[in-house]
């Protein structure tokens, strides 16, 4: 993912995604590819982004706290969350936030 997501007008919600991988490679970009094209067909999607440095960032923008809830609660994504917790990611923290204001160049 290298584009910045086209939000509507806030107000909206971002749940910001901070991680460090494990070493563990297997399976890990298919599952990645795999939320995020689930994650668009989800009611109150509005985008996603994400980077990795070492350090991975990946934010994606949700309608209300009620869309963020029914993506968490997703069978597949709990499957995922369950494989991440086991083998992919060493730590991670997960922020959820509301965006009062935006601006862009």
């Amino acid at each position: 993912m290298s584009e910045i997501a086209q939000t509507p007008n806030p107000p909206y919600y971002a749940v910001i995604f901070t991680n460090i991988r494990t070493d563990i490679e297997e399976g890990y970009g298919e599952m990645a590819e795999r939320m995020v094209e689930m994650a668009k067909q989800q009611p109150g999607f509005l985008g996603v982004e994400s980077a990795r440095d070492g350090l991975g960032i990946t934010v994606s923008y949700w309608t209300d706290l009620d869309a963020i809830k029914l993506w968490k609660d997703n069978v597949e994504h709990v499957e995922a969350q369950r494989l991440g917790h086991k083998k992919w990611y060493a730590t991670f923290t997960t922020r959820i936030a509301k965006v009062e204001r935006d601006y862009s160049l």
